[in-house]
C-alpha cells in the first residue's frame, strides 16, 4: 500500500512539473493576424435579377483565405449593404466554413436588396465584403466591393399619383410620388392599375410615375383619355373621390367620380336607394350610421349598380370586398359602417354595433 501512494503522489508530481507557468506562456497564441480578400465580383458588377431565374446562381463570390494565426476553424459570410452605409445593417447573402468561395442565389441576392430599402426594377447601388469569424476572437473583414442590383418583385406591380391636390386632399405632401396615393395591378406582370384618390379641389394636376419617385412618368397625351410619358401634367375636371384605371400598355386611363352609398334589404331604401356615407379626408374612411333591419346589405357608387363592392367569398376574416362581391349579412340593430377604398384592391369594410 505504501508503494502504491509513493507511486501516486510521484505521478502528480510529473504532471505538475510539465504544467509550469512556464509551459503555459510559451504556447502559441491564436489571434487574426491577416483579414481575407474577396477577389470576384470585381467592383462594378451589375445584377439585373428576375424571378424567372430565383433558384439560379447570381455570382460566385471569391476570397484568400484569413489568417487567425493558427489552426482554427473559419466561418465566412459574404454580407451586402447600401453604398455609404458603412455596413451599419449588413445582410447576409450566404455562408461557408473553412471554404473560399460560395454561390449566392438570385433569390438571396434580391431578398437582401428588398430588405435594403432597393427599389424593385431600379438599379440600386449596394457593396459587399467578407465577413471571416472564429469563435469567440474578434472577427476579421474583406475588402470592399461595390456592385450595382437590379432586384424584382412578385408583387402586383404599382402606380403613384403626385400631384399639387395632395395636401388639401388628405396625403402628406405634394408633388411627392413616394407619399401619394397609389394604384395596384391586378397581379404580377400585369398593366392594369386600378384605385381610388381623393381630389379635393377642381382641376387639380396630377400624374402617375412607376416608382415611388420621379421615375417612369405618365402625363396627358394628345387626345382625352390617353397618357404620354412626356406629356403634360394631368388634370382632374371637378372636386370629388375618383375611381381611376389605367393601362399603361395602351396608354390610357378613365377617371370617374364616385359617391359612395349602401343599398339592400337591411337599409331604409331597399334595393332601390342608397343610404349615402360621408368620406372623411383625415381617417380616409367612407361612413354612416344607421338603423338595419335583419336582412343583407352592399356598397354601391353614385346610386348605381356599375360599381358595386360585395363581400369576398375567400377572406378570412370576413372584412375584405370585391367588385360584384356577395351581399353582407346583418341582424337588426343601429350600426356605424366604414368603407375603406384607401389601399388598392384591397377594399375592406367594418360594421359596428351601436
Amino acid at each position: 500500500m505504501k508503494n502504491i501512494t509513493k507511486s501516486i503522489i510521484a505521478l502528480f508530481a510529473v504532471v505538475a512539473f510539465s504544467c509550469t507557468v512556464q509551459d503555459v506562456q510559451d504556447r502559441p497564441v491564436i489571434e487574426g493576424v491577416d483579414s481575407p480578400v474577396l477577389t470576384a465580383p470585381t467592383s462594378g458588377a451589375a445584377y439585373v435579377l428576375s424571378p424567372a431565374n430565383a433558384a439560379a446562381q447570381a455570382e460566385r463570390f471569391t476570397w484568400k483565405s484569413a489568417n487567425f494565426g493558427g489552426d482554427v476553424q473559419v466561418t465566412y459570410a459574404v454580407e451586402m449593404d447600401k453604398k455609404g452605409n458603412a455596413f451599419k445593417t449588413p445582410q447576409s447573402i450566404g455562408s461557408v466554413i473553412s471554404a473560399n468561395q460560395v454561390s449566392v442565389s438570385v433569390e438571396s441576392m434580391n431578398k437582401a436588396a428588398l430588405l435594403l430599402k432597393a427599389t424593385p426594377f431600379s438599379p440600386g447601388e449596394f457593396e459587399v465584403r467578407v465577413k471571416s469569424s472564429a469563435g469567440a476572437l474578434a472577427a476579421m473583414y474583406s475588402n470592399v466591393v461595390g456592385i450595382v442590383v437590379t432586384p424584382y418583385t412578385t408583387e402586383n406591380p404599382k402606380l403613384w399619383v403626385p400631384g399639387g391636390y395632395a395636401k388639401a386632399s388628405g396625403y402628406p405632401n405634394d408633388w411627392d410620388p413616394a407619399t401619394s396615393p397609389q394604384l395596384s395591378a391586378s397581379g404580377y406582370g400585369k398593366v392594369d392599375f386600378e384605385g381610388y384618390v381623393n381630389f379635393n379641389d377642381a382641376n387639380a394636376e396630377y400624374k402617375f410615375t412607376s416608382f415611388p419617385e420621379w421615375k417612369g412618368e405618365f402625363g396627358a397625351g394628345a387626345t382625352a383619355g390617353t397618357l404620354d410619358p412626356k406629356g403634360a401634367n394631368l388634370k382632374i375636371p371637378a372636386a370629388g373621390y375618383y375611381q381611376i384605371v389605367v393601362d399603361t400598355e395602351k396608354l390610357t386611363y378613365k377617371a370617374t367620380a364616385t359617391s359612395w352609398g349602401i343599398i339592400g334589404s337591411a337599409t331604409a331604401g331597399g334595393w332601390d336607394n342608397s343610404t349615402a356615407m360621408t368620406y372623411n379626408k383625415t381617417t380616409k374612411l367612407w361612413s354612416v350610421t344607421a338603423t338595419l333591419t335583419g336582412a343583407e346589405f352592399k356598397f354601391r357608387a353614385n346610386n348605381g349598380w356599375d360599381i358595386n363592392l360585395g363581400k369576398l367569398k375567400t377572406a378570412p376574416d370576413g372584412s375584405h370586398l370585391e367588385y360584384g362581391g356577395d351581399n353582407i349579412a346583418v341582424a337588426a340593430g343601429n350600426y356605424t359602417i366604414t368603407l375603406d377604398l384607401s389601399s388598392p384592391r384591397n377594399y375592406k369594410y367594418t360594421i359596428t354595433k351601436n
